[in-house]
């Protein structure tokens, strides 16, 4: 059996108090062709302080591409299975699985996954994890899960970061939470404006925009230890950092020469580096999956469409051609798939396939888009009954999701990296 060890999110995550209001996730649209399956209630999951089987079905019915059918019975990892059984139910797969609690306080989870087709055991996983990361067990299991049954990676065990912002009562804060919308934490509360956060590819620091030096600057805020620091403090605007896929450099817009252009720096702080030159305005810069080009919203062509140049600075080529106003250019993690904002009568989601330059209108009134990490789904921030919420679109346009809260306005959502 696979054995996962929690040593690393022992560390994980030390931010400020739990913000009181969680996000719900609203569901909508699935995936051509979901595929069945049966989740059974967990043997003694009632010991845990989270409910696993209740997660991991949420999960997968967040995802669009199950159809979960309710075992109604409870199954441990070492039931005898009926394979006919839940075929004939219409289920391709069953998740079984069990809870103990141990001396230490922690908990040993089990689950396996069943092939019903074949009559075959397709994935077993071990955890052991402490009350503070059961749900995280849970996620887990999703993860693994989706990954077994449509050979792409899980995100469900995923982090997300975003600004919750009430403007009358001056407050905003970044929070974090998981992918789910659950565990709510905040990690720098202002009563100035928050803009832009950005994970760093090893998910311990965001780097983020703040006001209260009453100008936009640049901070990275470590989610391990709860410090923080100034990374750019030119003169004039400093904003939209985005970080190299190897974690050692940002790339940000930065006005300190008279108009704003796109730079590199170290994550220090240290070699800062001007890498586009135009008489427009060049901002919102992000790298591509491999690190050799930077994305760009430029204004060069006369309105704002969307350039990339390499990650070295130099020439760059113009990418969106269809429409007078595209910005918020957002790269998959696999290279292959670009998001963008464009004005079509109101800012709509758009992706593009990076070969063939084929679109697709993915969402109507989106701004701020940002890839899951698996490159499957693209959160961003939407307006609606008077109050912006976040949403979640597959990159097929399929499903959809909206997570909302009662109070406040969320937007500005970065989606988190997988964790190591």
């Amino acid at each position: 059996m696979k054995k996962i060890s929690y040593l690393f999110f022992s560390a994980a995550v030390v931010v400020g108090a739990s913000a009181n209001a969680q996000l719900k996730v609203e569901i909508a649209g699935v995936s051509s062709g979901q595929i069945p399956i049966a989740v059974a209630t967990f043997a003694d999951e009632g010991v845990a302080p989270a409910q696993m089987s209740a997660i991991i079905k949420a999960d997968l019915e967040r995802s669009g591409v199950f159809k979960v059918i309710d075992a109604g019975t409870v199954l441990s990892d070492t039931s005898p299975i009926d394979y006919g059984q839940w075929k004939s139910r219409g289920a391709d797969a069953v998740v079984v699985g069990s809870v103990q609690k141990l001396a230490n306080g922690s908990f040993n989870v089990r689950y396996k996954l069943l092939d019903t087709i074949k009559s075959s055991e397709l994935s077993t996983l071990g955890q052991t994890p402490t009350p503070r990361y059961a749900r995280l067990a849970a996620h887990k299991i999703a993860d693994d899960i989706y990954e077994k049954m449509t050979g792409t990676r899980g995100a469900f065990a995923t982090r997300i970061a975003y600004v919750n912002e009430n403007r009358s009562a001056k407050d905003y804060r970044l929070e974090i939470a998981d992918a789910d919308g659950e565990g709510v934490q905040v990690a720098v509360r202002s009563n100035e404006p928050i803009i832009s956060p950005s994970w760093s590819p090893d998910g311990t620091k965001v780097a983020y925009v703040s006001f209260e030096k009453r100008k936009p600057v640049i901070y990275v805020q470590n989610l391990v230890t709860g410090g923080r620091k100034i990374v750019v403090n030119e003169k004039g605007s400093n904003s939209a950092p985005s970080w190299s896929p190897d974690g050692s450099k940002l790339a940000v817009s930065l006005s300190k020469d008279g108009h704003t252009q796109v730079y590199s720096v170290n994550a220090d702080g240290g070699g800062l580096r001007r890498l586009s030159n135009s008489n427009g305005i060049d901002t919102e810069p992000q790298w591509s999956a491999d690190g050799q080009q930077i994305y760009f919203t430029s204004d060069r062509s006369g309105g704002p469409q969307i350039y990339r140049m390499s990650a070295n600075g130099g020439a760059a080529s113009r990418v969106t051609f269809n429409g007078s106003y595209n910005i918020s250019p957002r790269v998959s993690s696999d290279g292959k798939t670009l998001a963008w904002v464009s004005q079509r009568n109101g800012f709509s989601l758009y992706a593009m396939d990076l070969a063939s330059g084929q679109e697709i209108r993915l969402a109507e009134s989106a701004t701020e888009p940002s890839f899951s990490p698996n490159g499957k789904y693209i959160m961003y921030a939407t307006k609606g009954g008077g109050r912006t919420s976040l949403a979640v679109v597959s990159v097929d346009g399929r499903v959809k999701q909206r997570l909302t809260t009662q109070a406040g306005n969320i937007r500005e959502p970065n989606w988190g990296p997988f964790m190591k």
